[in-house]
Order: structure tokens, then sequence, then C-alpha cells
């Protein structure tokens, strides 16, 4: 016992009572500069997060989350069945073979936790034996562990897989930016006919660069100002604006990710758009409609529904549609077209028009069909006969249109089997999907089922209260969440009055205005 302190007894030898009362003033020192200094990380955390968000989740939100992801790692995987195991689980007991549970589990590697600006990325190395499908239906419990918004999990990659960990809902955590779609005084009004085969413009048609035409507010845009080409032959035009693959790519929007929404024609050709009323799909088309229409692009409409959606469009448009007759008669004169298109690949051995020279180069063609129900669904006799006639027009330009610069954006309420069976061979072509909130389960397995059954649930899940929000394929993702940009009926007017006199004249389809 230590005298003058009955019952005191050091734990640590050389500590006695005279050293702790020494040590205390520098005890409680540390403890009121520790305090201070948690208490001013929060200020400065708090602060942060309101000036600066950015800055807070690099400082300090993403240490935080990888802690996290650190320390749950292992419970994880043991509650979610994720782990593996180094030893055989099969053994032979006489003439018999046994199969158990692994003794001594292991764990999956958790590797590159990388910061990003929408959350984190990481890579889980895979041991051999695993396959990715219970670490895609585990997504939902690493969310939870881990406190984020979601976790997007992409198997593509073998022996590994991908995950995006957002923190927050990006696209209803802040309203996706209005976009800038400015208009400059439009040039000097002319006409672009394009002959068959040929795409030709006067030179007071030159096309300006779609940044002065929709102006820069969407980040990603593509600039076009150097892909005017200037045409060399025994004619004196001086210069007209010859079509190139980036013309096919719209920025219309935000993903969850972080990067741009991008509809681009080259890498899926052709698109299925599904949505309800008031779920924004013709939001979506409006904005996709206006980006191309600075560009060296023919658009069509084909609108069975007394031509109301794309009326709009109208001035902008090389044809509309407004009611299945003349959907047909649109429809075949576009199969013509590709096939003269395809004599001339054939006659300059190019394997699609963007192999052929910028002389000869036709210009690409939009055609967006609105509504297909009306299309499809017929009362009678003669409905059935015209409805055909229009949807094997339909089916055949989504089958030859790709590589002859013809492009088909099908869009709909919903999409079912009671169309017939020509819908799924029409869908088979759409490998561009685009799906909204709907009202029926078959729509969204029509639309992403096919092609991504976990997107199924996913797009299920939009909130109806949140207009613009789609499910979408990317091509780098597989699938992922998007929501476009809001166009008001002012802003798209004043793109299409900038842009009418740009419009080409297709080869025996007369123009709405005419």
């Amino acid at each position: 016992m230590t005298p003058g302190f009955p019952g005191f007894a050091p734990r640590f030898p050389g500590v006695t009572l005279d050293r702790l009362q020494a040590w205390l003033p520098a005890i409680i020192t540390a403890v009121v500069v520790l305090v201070a200094v948690v208490v001013a990380l929060g200020v400065v955390s708090r602060l942060l997060r309101w000036k600066a968000p950015r800055a807070h989740w690099y400082l300090f939100g993403f240490p935080l989350l990888r802690l996290r992801m650190r320390h749950s790692w292992r419970h994880l995987c043991l509650n979610a069945s994720l782990t593996g195991t180094d030893r055989p689980t099969t053994g032979q007991l006489g003439p018999l073979l046994v199969k158990g549970q692994p003794i001594m589990p292991v764990l999956p590697l958790l590797r590159r936790i990388r910061p990003r600006s929408f959350g984190a990325t990481a890579v889980i190395l895979l041991h051999p034996g695993q396959v990715p499908e219970p670490f895609v239906n585990a997504a939902e419990a690493m969310a939870h562990a881990w406190g984020v918004h979601a976790v997007r999990v992409d198997a593509r990659l073998r022996g590994r897989v991908r995950l995006t960990i957002l923190t927050s809902d990006p696209l209803t955590s802040q309203r996706t930016g209005e976009a800038t779609w400015t208009t400059d005084p439009p040039p000097k009004p002319g006409v672009a006919v394009a002959q068959p085969g040929i795409s030709v413009a006067s030179s007071t048609q030159r096309r300006r660069p779609v940044g002065s035409l929709l102006g820069s507010g969407a980040a990603g845009d593509v600039v076009l100002a150097n892909q005017q080409r200037a045409f060399v032959g025994k004619t004196s035009v001086p210069e007209a604006a010859v079509a190139v693959p980036a013309d096919l790519v719209a920025d219309v929007g935000d993903r969850e990710d972080g990067h741009r929404w991008l509809i681009d024609l080259v890498t899926f050709p052709h698109w299925l758009i599904t949505g309800a009323t008031q779920s924004g799909k013709s939001t979506l088309i409006n904005a996709a409609v206006a980006r191309w229409a600075g560009r060296p692009v023919a658009l069509v409409g084909i609108d069975c529904k007394g031509g109301m959606e794309l009326a709009p469009h109208a001035p902008r448009l090389s044809a509309l549609a407004t009611d299945r007759a003349q959907a047909a008669d649109i429809l075949a004169a576009l199969v013509v077209e590709t096939q003269r298109r395809m004599a001339l690949c054939r006659h300059h051995g190019a394997r699609n028009i963007w192999q052929l020279p910028p002389l000869v180069r036709p210009v690409p063609v939009v055609v967006i069909v609105d509504e297909l129900a009306e299309l499809y669904l017929v009362a009678s006799r003669a409905d059935k006969d015209e409805a055909l006639r229009a949807t094997t027009h339909l089916l055949r330009l989504a089958q030859l249109g790709a590589a002859l610069g013809v492009h088909v954006i099908v869009a709909g309420q919903r999409v079912g089997s009671d169309f017939g069976p020509g819908v799924t061979a029409l869908r088979a072509q759409l490998a561009g999907r685009i799906c909204l909130r709907v009202n029926d389960e078959e729509t969204v397995k029509m639309t992403l089922g096919d092609l991504y059954p976990d997107a199924v649930e996913a797009a299920q899940q939009i909130d109806p209260a949140v207009k613009g929000i789609a499910v979408t394929t990317a091509d780098e993702a597989g699938w992922i969440r998007a929501r476009s940009v809001h166009l008001s009926p002012e802003q798209l007017t004043a793109v299409i009055a900038a842009t009418a006199h740009l419009a080409p004249v297709l080869p025996d389809l007369t123009p709405p205005a005419a």
C-alpha cells in the first residue's frame, strides 16, 4: 500500500499518486484540446457540407465511408453468403461423396476503393469457383451496411465485380439543371436538298456550330464547329455541312453516376422509349430533337394521334405523318431510300455511309415514332391491312437502316404482347432502351427484361412524383438510372424556329409545311 492513501495500489509499476497528480494538468489540457479539435472538425464539416459539398465529401465523407466498408466487410460477406473456400467442400466416405459447408470461409478481396464525385467505386476480386450473381443480389445489403443510397454491381469483368457506390440520389437530391437553350439569329433561309444518295447544301445554308444554336449549358455537349466540310469538285459549291458520327449523339440529361446522358445512335442505332402519361417521355424526345435540330440530320415524325405531340417540331421535320395511312406511305418511301443508299454503298465498296466520300455521303435520317400502339392496334379489316403495311415497313427500316444512316426511335406509353408477334420482332432490333415510369409490369419487362433482367425492379421503383427519371441502356455500365433535362415550350419553339431552314428535303417525301 502507498503511505497516506489507504487501499490505493497502482496497476502499473512506477506510477504513483504523486506522479498522477503531477500529470493531471497535462491530462486535462490534452482532453480539452482533443474536445476542441473534435468540435472544430464538426463545425468545419458542417460548414463545408453547406458551402462546399464536394470538399466535405473528399475530406470527411469518403474517409468515413471507407472505414465503414472495411469494418463491416467480414460480417457482410458472412451474412450475405459472399464467401468462398480454399478447401474442397466435398469428401469421400466409403463409396459415398459427402458435401458440407466450408469450416473456414475465405472472404473475397475488397480493393481499389476510390472516391468519386457521386460517391465511390470499388473492385471485388472473386475466388476460383465464385460467380457474380450473389454479389448482384447483395447490392441492397451493401447499401444498408454502408449507409449509402444505392450500390450498383457491374459483373461484366471476368474474375472481378465492380461496385458503383452512390451516397445519395443525384437525380432527385438536386434537380437536373435547366439547359441553356439559347439561339442566335438564324442564317439566311434556304432549303437543303438531299438527292438520292447525295447530300447537297447551298452556300447560304452553312450549318452553324451547335454551340451557337443550342448554347453550352449542358456539359459534355459535342462541339461540332470543326465538322463542316468543303466540297471539292467541278461544281462551285463553296461549303456544305457533311454529317459525321458525332452529329448522331444527343446530350439529353444527367446520369446517376455523374456522367452526361447521351442518346448515341452510333453505339445503339435504334431505341425503344416507354413511359406513361406525365412521366417525362415527351420532354425527353423534345430534348433529343432540339439537340439534333442544329445538325445535318433529317428528322421524320410519325404521330398517329393527329400530330399533337410532334406538331411543335414540324418546321424542322422533313416529313410528318399524322395518321396510319400517312405513316405507311412515309415508311415505304424511307424503305426505298435505304435501297438507294444500299446501292450507293455497293457502288463505292463501302459497308456503311460513314465509309463513303463526303461528297456523296447521304444525310442521316432519324425516324421518331410517337405512340407505337396506334400503329399496331386495329378495329377492322381495313385497319389490319393498313397496320400490317406500316409495321412491316417499320420493321424493315429497323433491320436495314443502321448501316445506311436511317435510325428509328420508337416511343409509347406501353408495349405488350397483345400488339402481336410483330412488336417482338421490332423490339429485337431496338438495342437502345429507355424505360420511364410506366403503369404495368409487362411494359417494363418488354422494355428491359430481355436485355437486363436486374433492371426491371429498378424501373418499377421510379418515384411517380419525380418526372424525367428513367432506367436506360449505358454501353459501359449495362444499365443505369438517368434524368432528362427540362426544356420549356418557349425554348423548344426558339430552337425549332432558328433551325427550321436546315431541314433537308428527302426523296419522295413532302415537308409538313409544304
